[in-house]
């Protein structure tokens, strides 16, 4: 409908003879007060300085000049300084909601996206340990977008990037073999900074239980390195699944020095006079992308920075034909991410291609205050320690439910509700709540399913309300895919439950005369169809009873 209203609006100001590059940008927007419409549009103000004509007359003027379908549009109305209201015709309300119960599972999808191709990468821990508390909203967050981005109609690629070489690595291949020794009786001390917890004495566990005491005498740290990355690995990837998340891919840094895309990468920058050497060091003309000072690539130890790899992997992103590379970032990178943006841009690229999403961190709390699980996986809480808690879908939607800009307070004890003070039982309640009267339905009433409800029968102002509630669906995923924030949904899914609560409290829908049942069954069942589609994109359950 939104797009249907740009669309006379925009056919209607060609009276004023103006050029698109003098047309604004045309906004429909749900006004606050149902009174006002159900769609109004400010064009008419947005004009005035280009018209330079008072904004009312210019609204007089467009709403003389519209041509719409009174299928679809039952008034036009203008309000206040200059706002054009519109009001839908029933008509198109009982239209719209027979397609979504024609569409069911498909209602909502676009193809506003069709066509592009979208790399999302995120997590991309490198396999020292357990996924922790901080990586879960990286992990959601990510999973998330890239499922509104398939809704909207693109073809969307998961990618986990990871780094199984250098220090840490070393580190923790060498805290499994002390572990090792220690556990078959041999005196071993932990490296300065190696790792303490007690996965660690686990894999060593494994190693004594494969190869026995084998590896005593081994100085080489790759037989106990390797098997702690497999183990990692695949506890990463079965925490993952457990939250509804699979990867299409792995890609791992060591392929673009292999490839030489590494050397490739300074070599071109030098070749650009954006690298130079200083100290010892290589360094990055960031100053001639804005910056205040020139930034480190490759330190005097000949060891490289994270920018460089990060900007040769982008370049690989893009070569690899995506129209769009997401990144998911944590708040700690704020300050690195334009290095690489500058870096993708003076190997060639267009760093519009690349899109970052940064979010803040989490605190777990209960009772307002920090809340420490305990965990024998040393100082950090593991998500699956937290989906143990409180479970996994509960887990998934406490990630999603925040702007990803602003810091998240985890409150296990709302989280732990059973009840409908818990958000995501929620919206859960609702869906099979409204099996639950679908399923008495079926018991009482002998519906042909061939018969088309009469859904014009549905004139009650809170039937209105809830299947004017049921439209915004498709926009609603369509500007979180856009915004790539997916607790816009959330606040919208909160709100369809709540509408549909005021429907049932207003219209009984067991008890009234059959066609009257089977036209309010129908909208229920349209509703349940939404949630249920809207819990598929948050990657959350919707049981039918629970």
């Amino acid at each position: 409908m939104k797009d249907y209203l740009r669309s006379i609006i925009y056919d209607s100001l060609q009276q004023f003879n103006l050029s698109d590059n003098d047309i604004p940008e045309i906004q429909i927007e749900k006004p606050n007060q149902p009174e006002h419409g159900d769609a109004a549009s400010n064009i008419a103000m947005n004009l005035a300085s280009v018209l330079k004509m008072n904004p009312r007359k210019i609204a007089d003027q467009i709403v003389e000049g519209l041509e719409y379908d009174e299928q679809k549009l039952q008034a036009v109305e203008i309000a206040g300084p200059g706002f054009i209201n519109f009001r839908y015709s029933e008509n198109y309300l009982f239209d719209e909601l027979s397609d979504i119960l024609k569409e069911g599972d498909e209602f909502g999808k676009s193809a506003s996206l069709k066509g592009q191709r979208i790399l999302v990468e995120f997590v991309s821990a490198n396999p020292t340990g357990p996924l922790t508390v901080g990586h879960g909203r990286n992990a959601v967050l990510g999973d998330t977008v890239a499922n509104l981005l398939e809704w909207a109609g693109a073809n969307v690629d998961r990618e986990y990037y990871f780094n199984n070489a250098g220090r840490q690595m070393r580190k923790l291949g060498e805290s499994v073999r002390t572990r090792y020794l220690q556990l078959l009786g041999h005196e071993a001390n932990l490296p300065e900074d190696g790792y303490e917890g007690e996965y660690i004495k686990d894999i060593a566990q494994e190693l004594i239980d494969e190869h026995g005491e084998n590896l005593v005498d081994t100085n080489e740290v790759d037989p106990f390195k390797d098997k702690a990355e497999q183990v990692i690995f695949d506890e990463i990837q079965a925490t993952l699944k457990r939250m509804n998340i699979e990867m299409d891919s792995f890609f791992n840094e060591k392929e673009v020095y292999e490839d030489g895309s590494i050397d490739k990468t300074v070599e071109t920058l030098r070749e650009k006079n954006l690298a130079y050497d200083k100290d010892g060091a290589t360094w990055f003309r960031t100053t001639e992308f804005g910056k205040d000072q020139d930034t480190v690539l490759i330190k005097s130890t000949g060891e490289p920075t994270y920018r460089l790899p990060d900007i040769a992997y982008h370049a690989n992103k893009l070569d690899r034909g995506y129209d769009q590379c997401i990144d998911v970032f944590g708040a700690d990178h704020i300050d690195t991410y334009p290095d690489v943006l500058s870096g993708i841009e003076a190997l060639g690229y267009d760093p519009s291609k690349v899109d970052v999403i940064v979010y803040q961190f989490v605190t777990l709390v209960k009772d307002g205050n920090p809340f420490k699980m305990s965990t024998r996986k040393a100082n950090f809480v593991t998500l699956d320690d937290l989906m143990d808690e409180v479970g996994a879908d509960v887990t998934r939607f406490f990630f999603e439910m925040r702007d990803p800009n602003t810091h998240l307070e985890f409150d296990v004890g709302q989280a732990k509700e059973a009840g409908e003070k818990n958000p995501v039982f929620y919206l859960q309640y609702a869906h099979a709540r409204i099996h639950s009267i679908l399923r008495k339905v079926a018991q009482e009433y002998d519906f042909n399913v061939e018969d088309q409800p009469k859904l014009e029968l549905l004139t009650h102002e809170s039937e209105t309300a809830l299947i004017k509630s049921l439209l915004r669906f498709p926009e609603m995923v369509q500007s979180a895919a856009d915004s790539r924030e997916p607790h816009r949904l959330i606040n919208y899914l909160e709100d369809l439950a709540s509408t549909f609560t005021s429907f049932y409290h207003d219209c009984r829908i067991l008890g009234e005369e059959k066609k009257l049942v089977q036209a309010r069954s129908a909208l229920a069942k349209a509703t349940a169809q939404v949630l249920a589609n809207g819990l598929e994109i948050l990657g959350i359950s919707a049981p039918k009873q629970m």
